[in-house]
């Protein structure tokens, strides 16, 4: 079975292949039960469509396919930290654990963009009880971002 390290490190090949497509680098996945179950990566800009985040994308497909039980068994790994609008996703859908790369802070101290509540504040607030753990691959996150923001 592979370990959150590897998963998130998967993400962050996904983020490089959000850049190789024309979008910014961003990238998630959903694992139940040790199985990788769905992929996705940002599509914002290749998509014209500002909530084409990966992690908003595989909350709602994971709302629209996956059981209560597979719900609850379910982790969402983001190679960033999820968004407040996608962290909502991911609430109400029912996902029961996030773990990511680097925090939205750090990027935004990057970029200057994006809205740096973290989630677990944004879940806290919906009174939910998904758990959510990072950051665990801040340097090897960052180095993606740092390669298309700029340092």
């Amino acid at each position: 079975m592979r370990t959150d390290q590897e998963h998130v490190a998967r993400t962050i090949e996904l983020a490089e292949e959000a850049i190789d497509d024309g979008n910014t680098p961003f990238g998630a996945l959903l694992v139940v039960d040790g199985e990788i179950r769905r992929e996705s990566k940002n599509t914002t800009l290749t998509d014209d469509d500002v909530s084409a985040h990966p992690e908003l994308k595989l909350a709602r497909w994971a709302a629209r396919e996956l059981s209560a039980d597979e719900l609850a068994d379910c982790t969402m790994y983001a190679s960033t930290e999820p968004c407040p609008m996608c962290t909502a996703a991911i609430h109400y859908a029912g996902i029961d654990r996030v773990v990511f790369g680097v925090a939205g802070e750090t990027l935004h101290d990057l970029t200057g963009g994006g809205i740096p509540i973290p989630s677990t504040e944004v879940i806290r607030r919906a009174d939910g009880d998904a758990v959510v753990e990072g950051p665990i691959a801040t340097e090897d996150a960052m180095a993606v971002h740092a390669s298309y923001f700029g340092e």
